[in-house]
């Protein structure tokens, strides 16, 4: 196969209009466009989403939702995820190391989603009720 022999599937191309041929050719004179108006002008355009001067639609609407900014530098693992890496102290730098979380994360959340056998001492992240509880039964302990 050469660059030279490609060819685009049959009818995905359609050939382009011939405009401005005669009269029977039904786009003659006007070429498709009218009479008269902003859209039968070459080069006449608006802005998407312009009404006519009239209030547009994305600006009638109230805004909704809201994106936080923080979400981005925050992260959660699991108490499995913790098990399974076989550390006795586990912070954020051991957590990056081990490709846990993404290197631009600032804030990770212990949350508790399976179970941790091995103690184990967290120090520098948050942690919710029910991960301390199992890492503290598990003879592990969180430092803030």
């Amino acid at each position: 196969m050469y660059l030279n022999t490609i060819q685009s599937a049959y009818g995905s191309r359609k050939p382009s209009k011939r405009v401005g041929r005669g009269i029977g050719s039904t786009l003659g004179k006007t070429c498709g466009r009218g009479h008269k108006g902003q859209k039968s002008r070459s080069g006449g355009f608006h802005k998407v989403g312009f009404e006519g001067g009239q209030m547009p639609l994305q600006r009638r609407l109230p805004k909704v939702g809201f994106s936080s900014r923080v979400k981005k530098y925050t992260s959660e693992i699991t108490l499995y995820e913790i098990s399974s890496l076989g550390l006795e102290i586990v912070d954020l730098d051991s957590l990056k190391s081990a490709n846990l979380v993404p290197a631009f994360v600032k804030n990770v959340k212990v949350i508790q989603s399976g179970e941790i056998g091995s103690s184990v001492t967290i120090r520098g992240l948050k942690v919710t009720s029910g991960a301390k509880s199992s890492i503290e039964a598990a003879g592990g302990k969180v430092e803030v």
